[in-house]
């Protein structure tokens, strides 16, 4: 069990990618993103019930935005979460129910009606916001060590609920945020739904997270309760999923396609597929040292007889 001087934070991303989830319901699926918000709720209000001292945190990470879902607009406060919800929010202390779990919910559901409503997707943009999803749960934890109370400790973990496919356009910002998170010593655990995420394997294999493709998305309760749900220092004595196969495929800079074999400048480590005598990142010149040639020797007039 945790001490009262711990703190753990839970911040939760998910992929409310509006294109991935109009094709499940074009396909009638059973699985919807309410179903999916659902889950996340009731994920959220678990890890709340572990400790009095468990903060939570939820981000949608949308085509055009990356938008919090909770707090939201009430704020959070670390000293005492009551302090945040006003007695209009907390509608479940007539039933019975805690006060606090009630009013997140009601919050996360106004967030993600208001979020899917206002945001039309218009162009190409069709990539998920991930790696600025990632980065700016970073900046709410950076924020949030920086107001607890002197003496407290503060453990935080990343849980990503993916749907739509990779974008390698987002590859250098989230290598970047990857490695900020594992200078930090915070976890990043990432649960997919559709096809694998070869960077979200890496998120999770550089900082210690566990990775896991949900084999059926109707029971992504079950898996995000008995997989993730639990500290870091608990999983060792779960059988969990194996690991997998980590895809350290990178992403080249010319053309944003995962290769395996390419070019690295030698000044900016930038990755290309095909030769360049000068780099398009730096533009550093590079020096092409050619083979040898062999002087030819002169042949020996033999004298006339």
């Amino acid at each position: 069990m945790a001490s009262d001087d711990e703190l753990n934070l839970l911040v939760i991303i998910v992929d409310v990618n509006p294109l991935w989830w109009g094709k499940q319901a074009l396909e009638q699926s059973e699985f919807t993103l309410s179903k999916c918000i659902d889950a996340v709720m009731v994920m959220g209000n678990s890890h709340l019930f572990m400790n009095r001292n468990n903060r939570l945190a939820v981000i949608a990470s949308h085509v055009q935005e990356s938008h919090f879902l909770y707090p939201g607009k009430y704020g959070d406060v670390l000293g005492d979460p009551g302090n945040s919800l006003t007695e209009s929010n907390c509608s479940g202390s007539k039933d019975g129910k805690y006060e606090l779990l009630t009013a997140a919910n009601e919050i996360i559901m106004e967030e993600v009606k208001d979020l899917m409503t206002k945001n039309e997707t218009i162009g190409q943009q069709t990539e998920t916001l991930l790696a600025g999803s990632l980065a700016k749960a970073l900046c709410y934890i950076h924020r949030m060590n920086k107001e607890i109370k002197a003496g407290q400790e503060m453990k935080s973990k990343i849980l990503v609920i993916k749907a739509a496919e990779d974008s390698a356009l987002q590859y250098m910002n989230f290598m970047n945020v990857i490695f900020a998170a594992q200078k930090q010593n915070i976890l990043i655990d990432a649960c997919v739904l559709d096809s694998e995420s070869g960077l979200l394997q890496q998120a999770c294999d550089i900082t210690g997270g566990i990775y896991l493709k949900v084999p059926q998305m109707a029971s992504l309760l079950q898996y995000l309760l008995w997989v993730f749900l639990p500290e870091s220092d608990q999983r060792s004595q779960l059988i969990l999923p194996p690991p997998v196969h980590v895809d350290y495929r990178a992403a080249c800079f010319c053309h944003r396609n995962l290769i395996e074999i390419g070019y690295v400048c030698s000044v900016c480590l930038s990755i290309f597929c095909n030769f360049s005598p000068i780099c398009t990142t730096c533009e550093t010149a590079f020096k092409i040292s050619l083979p040898p040639v062999m002087k030819s020797k002169k042949k020996k007039l033999r004298p006339a007889l």
